[in-house]
């Protein structure tokens, strides 16, 4: 293959990249944790598979961080920081506007990315997708706790072998048995495939999946031993007027066995898709802050020296804000508002402006929510607001308090939660999940 591979560079990580084809519409595509661009054309089934892809659009390709020819960096490969190198590579290949491909593991930073960014995705395509990899009571689906470590264990202990083609690909033949041994040697050791696994299993984007706007595909093999079809298909049933196919087959990795019928849906499905919607909805994760204790210690200070210390609170929140890329959104009397396009970063902002404050002698509270947001100008508005304002009003002294959908989607992040149980919030209907995020 003679395209080159380009880094896009994201806050010093670098994303390997590859542009193939010129075709209409921008189609930005990640295969998971099984990637590495300068080996995947290697074998002819992969290369007419993605050449295939190319032949209807302008292919971006990229490997995710930590896998293939991509850093890792400096902090463990979290799915919010998977979801900023989407961005950064569509940045680095001049795409304003794409389809949004995810393959197996790489689904979850897509639908992240999907639903946060929807005047960039034109459309949304899911292959094999988990959204959530453990099974539960409300979802029962993938494997169980025990399965899952055992399954860890053999994959790790496996790696470099090919053993595992029996669940990924078990139409192989031996001579791709050896070739695949060595690609998975090229992709990324045992280690770092087990942390990012590890973190991709641990996470759960469900609450994200009614916020997609983008025109969704969703295709998934029936026989398919890793991914189980009836999770595509829960998938789809969730994503607002998103298209289930389900194909023939018993392969996980798309390229083996009938590959056209993968790439035909996809082909008919983006060659009829929209531009990107002119939308006023996203997801964002919502922090609210207020200072403990604010009418009294006014009333001590008296209003000039409460006018100072509010002006040096201030400074501080905004500070923050701005090293956590966080927007103000509104700032009444002593408490702020402000959206994120990542919930680890809002959690760091506010735990950052809670270690803060106290050289002023004063303590903040805080509470986060993600959720759909509409935007009315600058201002923000919808029920996950409202939710956010009143997780923070139930919040103690220097406590950052956090739903049950921002602890789901922080997994691996190295943030630690305290469960608070369940919780009424004010004019919300149901029981919330709440959680104190730790130091």
């Amino acid at each position: 293959m003679d395209k080159p591979i380009k880094y896009a560079l994201h806050e010093g990580v670098h994303i390997a990249y590859q542009v193939v084809g010129d075709g209409p519409i921008d189609l930005v595509y990640t295969p998971g944790i099984w990637s590495n661009l300068e080996i995947m054309w290697e074998w002819p089934a992969w290369a007419r598979y993605l050449n295939r892809l190319a032949s209807f659009s302008r292919l971006i390709l990229f490997d995710m961080r930590g896998v293939g020819l991509s850093d890792r960096g400096p902090e463990p490969p979290v799915l919010e920081l998977q979801m900023d190198d989407v961005g950064v590579v569509m940045d680095a290949a001049g795409s304003d506007t794409a389809a949004i491909f995810g393959g197996a593991r790489g689904a979850a930073m897509t639908l992240l990315y999907a639903a946060t960014y929807p005047e960039r995705t034109r459309a949304l395509v899911l292959y094999a997708p988990f959204a959530k990899t453990l099974r539960s009571p409300d979802w029962p689906f993938g494997r169980t706790a025990e399965e899952q470590r055992v399954f860890f264990d053999r994959f790790t202990r496996e790696m470099g072998t090919g053993e595992n083609l029996d669940l990924q690909g078990p139409s192989h033949d031996e001579r791709f048995k050896q070739w695949w041994a060595r690609f998975e040697r090229l992709g990324a050791s045992p280690g770092a495939w087990r942390e990012l696994a590890e973190i991709l299993a641990s996470v759960d984007v469900r609450q994200v999946l009614p916020h997609i706007q983008a025109p969704t595909l969703v295709l998934h093999r029936t026989g398919d031993r890793i991914s189980d079809v009836a999770q595509g298909r829960a998938v789809a049933e969730r994503i607002p007027g998103a298209r289930f196919v389900e194909l023939p087959g018993d392969d996980h990795i798309p390229f083996l066995g009938d590959y056209d019928a993968i790439t035909n849906e996809i082909e008919e499905f983006l060659t009829g898709a929209h531009q990107a919607p002119d939308t006023d909805r996203v997801l964002a994760t919502v922090l609210f802050t207020d200072i403990v204790g604010s009418t009294d210690r006014a009333a001590a200070l008296g209003d000039r020296a409460w006018r100072d210390l509010l002006e040096a609170h201030h400074a501080l929140v905004r500070r923050e804000l701005a090293i956590h890329r966080g927007i103000e959104v509104d700032t009444a009397g002593d408490g702020f508002m402000a959206r994120f396009d990542g919930p680890a970063r809002a959690i760091r902002c506010a735990q950052a402006v809670a270690a803060a404050v106290r050289a002023l002698g004063i303590e903040i509270r805080a509470g986060l929510h993600t959720g759909e947001c509409e935007l009315m100008g600058a201002d923000l508005a919808g029920i996950a607001v409202h939710i956010a304002a009143r997780v923070a009003a139930g919040a103690g002294p220097s406590e950052v308090r956090v739903s049950r959908t921002v602890k789901d989607l922080v997994a691996g992040s190295g943030i630690g939660f305290i469960d608070l149980g369940a919780h009424s919030l004010k004019g919300v209907p149901g029981e919330w999940d709440l959680f104190r995020a730790e130091q």
